[in-house]
């Protein structure tokens, strides 16, 4: 899609820079999407006019695709709650594309009975003969852990989903599970909240969880502190950040925010962090990496959550590695060291002031540089003027927010979301493109 430059540019971003006023309805979806923490505001826009606008965006776009959005977001973006009001809307208009994206799409057993939840947002109905081979299918994944981690006291529980899809198990023992599940006699999962809720040892238990691989990574970055603070051996804890098991649902900016949360344990999060770097290949040729730090990036990703918009961005910019120059943007345009890691981190959040987005001035200076690949990282809310086209023939425009008007369309390569997969996404594209050459 090429930009002309007769059109009328009337629709502008939340800072009055033009935007792209002529997106396909799928491209309107994927922005609002896959940067999306569902229900949480951000800086311009609230949480509620978000949804809504994901459901008004998903009406006008065909099932296939909706769907493999909705298993997109979940499996390589790791997303939760919005691919559950993907597959809502697409569960509204049925057939057999709706039971196979639900098992597709839930892969932790309390998706099930959230998915309900969404489903029944504007009240109850009944449920759709493919939407119940759906949920009865991915009942079917989870083992008796599982359940009993997440058979939670809710207003919708796993046993009210198990009726209502009215899934048959495939074997005698799923089928003992599923009764130990409705008469509530689950075995009591193994879990850090459940051993440290019941008033066992804290140092031991966390040791214990750690030694025998009972600790999600999350789980693990998320405890640091309080590990720490109960006396846990930071040999045991360093090891296990080290190993990264379960790394790969990790977002990126997960390790700032464990960083800070016990700042004794930051040399082996940049170290797991620089390690996840190095698994992927280097970008070819000369890149330029512009990050916004504009005040409207320094919007918390989530109501429950310290971390910003910029946090994400900058998490997002040290992982780029290769022959680059590192940019940030906001009254000024900024050259930093373009280091990895947490070092990157901090360097691209101080350096400079948060304040407007001058967006188009920045590209057009950066267009006189040389270089292969620009890559810019912004919330696309510019505030002085219409956005130049690149120069360079590989421009990627990612999108780290989720408002419904945004600028790096036409001539750019456009991009949503937050996490490492847009940098596989970019080596995967740029491979396929010198295949065909």
């Amino acid at each position: 899609m090429q930009l002309n430059a007769a059109r009328n540019y009337q629709t502008k971003t939340h800072g009055g820079t033009p935007a792209f006023p002529h997106l396909t309805p799928i491209q309107q979806l994927r922005r609002s999407v896959l940067s999306c923490l569902l229900w949480e505001s951000e800086f311009y826009e609230d949480g509620r006019s978000i949804a809504d606008c994901i459901v008004e965006h998903a009406k006008h776009v065909d099932s296939p695709a909706l769907a493999a959005l909705a298993i997109e977001a979940r499996s390589q973006h790791n997303l939760r709650h919005v691919p559950l009001l993907l597959l809502s809307v697409l569960a509204a208009r049925g057939g057999k594309i709706v039971g196979d994206t639900i098992y597709q799409t839930i892969q932790r057993a309390d998706e099930l009975s959230e998915f309900l939840s969404v489903y029944w947002r504007n009240g109850k109905a009944p449920l759709s003969k493919q939407v119940k081979l759906g949920l009865a299918r991915a009942f079917r994944k989870f083992d008796a852990y599982a359940l009993a981690k997440y058979n939670r006291d809710k207003a919708i529980k796993l046993r009210d989903v198990l009726f209502l899809c009215h899934a048959k198990p495939k074997d005698d023992e799923q089928a003992a599970l599923w009764k130990s599940l409705v008469d509530g006699s689950l075995p009591v999962p193994d879990t850090w909240e459940v051993a440290l809720s019941g008033g066992a040892d804290k140092r031991q238990t966390w040791e214990r969880l750690i030694a025998e691989g009972g600790l999600g990574y999350l789980a693990l970055l998320r405890n640091l502190r309080n590990m720490t603070a109960a006396g846990v051996d930071t040999t045991l804890i360093r090891d296990a950040v080290l190993a990264r098991k379960g790394a790969h649902r990790v977002l990126p900016f997960r390790y700032v925010a464990a960083a800070r949360a016990c700042p004794q344990m930051e040399p082996a999060l940049d170290q797991a962090l620089s390690e996840s770097i190095a698994e992927s290949a280097p970008m070819a040729g000369k890149t330029i990496v512009l990050v916004d730090v504009s005040g409207s990036m320094d919007a918390a990703l989530s109501a429950k959550s310290d971390l910003k918009r910029i946090d994400a961005a900058a998490a997002l910019a040290s992982l780029i590695h290769g022959d680059l120059r590192v940019f940030t943007f906001s009254e000024r345009l900024v050259e930093i060291a373009p280091r990895r890691g947490m070092a990157g981190v901090d360097a691209v959040i101080h350096s400079q002031s948060h304040g407007s987005t001058r967006l188009a001035e920045s590209v057009a200076i950066i267009n006189q540089k040389p270089h292969d690949r620009l890559i810019v990282i912004t919330d696309e809310q510019a505030t002085d003027g219409r956005i130049p086209d690149p120069v360079a023939k590989l421009a990627y425009m990612v999108n780290v927010a989720s408002y419904k008007n945004g600028v790096g369309y036409g001539r750019w390569t456009h991009l949503d979301g937050f996490s490492e997969g847009i940098l596989r996404w970019i080596h995967a594209s740029e491979d396929d493109a010198s295949r065909t050459h």
